[in-house]
């Protein structure tokens, strides 16, 4: 499968369910940026995170780790065991919080769950992180203002809805069940709307 003829820049996003990826396959479908799981919660590290990060940069992939959060959990300790796990470097993307479960969490303390990551990552690492999220899990649980705050957004209608909290998304995972060469099985579908160069100036330095 080739995707450069895309309007936007196509990107993907990995976890261990995708299994063993052959990046240098991956670079040469025309993939420019991934996002990579990299934790979860208090202690769960992805188990193919460290070969997947190496890997994807060998392959001239612009890459990002991402942390999904549990908002049940203290929100300063997952982003201290992101940190520890998540060692950035000069060709990393900034990372991202995946915001999709409450853990029964109410409005006012899921919101704070997401600054106190947010802004301890923020602090550490020198930029600032994207959220991860969907339109309507935002609207019906978070609804917060942070607009700061690149949005990389799961929305699979063929126009993406874009919570208010922002003017436009950055990153669009428009699809859960695509195919890309190098990978096995589904993989998400993700565009950025930046350019090559301009994607390439969210790096971390």
């Amino acid at each position: 499968m080739s995707v450069s003829g895309e309007a936007h820049l196509p990107g993907i996003d990995v976890s261990h369910f995708q299994g063993e990826v052959d990046w240098a396959a991956v670079a040469a479908a025309g993939i420019r940026f991934a996002f990579i799981k990299a934790t979860e919660g208090l202690a769960d590290v992805d188990p193919r995170f460290a070969q997947n990060w190496q890997q994807s940069r060998a392959a001239g992939i612009l890459r990002g780790a991402y942390h999904f959060l549990h908002p049940n959990l203290d929100a300063g300790q997952q982003a201290a065991h992101f940190l520890s796990v998540a060692s950035l470097d000069d060709d990393a993307l900034p990372p991202a919080l995946d915001v999709e479960v409450t853990n029964g969490v109410e409005r006012g303390a899921l919101t704070a769950c997401i600054e106190t990551w947010l802004q301890t990552v923020e602090a550490a690492l020198r930029c600032k992180p994207a959220i991860y999220t969907d339109p309507w899990f935002w609207r019906d649980n978070v609804g917060a203002d942070l607009p700061a705050y690149p949005l990389w957004l799961a929305c699979y209608a063929p126009q993406p809805e874009v919570p208010a909290s922002w003017p436009t998304w950055t990153f669009w995972q428009h699809s859960q069940s695509g195919s890309v060469s190098g990978i096995a099985g589904p993989v998400d579908l993700d565009s950025c709307q930046l350019s090559l160069a301009q994607l390439r100036q969210l790096r971390i330095a």
